[in-house]
């Protein structure tokens, strides 16, 4: 039988396809996966992510671009050196230029 991967696991796999230099948000995880109102579960499926070395986290922001999730790294300022590493500009907690630098999976992904 086969086990069918759990929310958790298929948000790790949305995230793992957002390329270096992009960053997505939780809600259009969510809404890629079927699940309009379900940004909430993203983010706790991204705080648990933080340890998995695999899943890029610091690319997932809020809807307006800001680093809600920062204080789950080991540092407050480790989201945004991860992804000033990318080349993503933040500045007092935003992403800049977040039009040009937003990742959608509902454009970039098929099911």
């Amino acid at each position: 039988m086969t086990e069918k991967p759990n929310y958790f696991d298929l948000v790790y796999q949305v995230v793992k396809e957002i390329p270096e230099g992009r960053v997505t948000s939780y809600g259009a995880i969510a809404h890629y996966l079927g699940l309009k109102s379900g940004a909430r579960m993203v983010g706790y499926a991204m705080n648990a992510a933080h340890t998995l070395p695999d899943v890029p986290a610091h690319r997932v922001v809020n809807r307006q671009g800001l680093l809600t999730g920062r204080h789950h790294f080991s540092t407050p300022t480790a989201m945004q050196e991860a992804l000033a590493k990318e080349g993503v500009k933040v500045e007092k907690d935003q992403v800049q230029n977040f039009d040009q630098v937003f990742w959608n999976p509902e454009i970039e992904l098929s099911i």
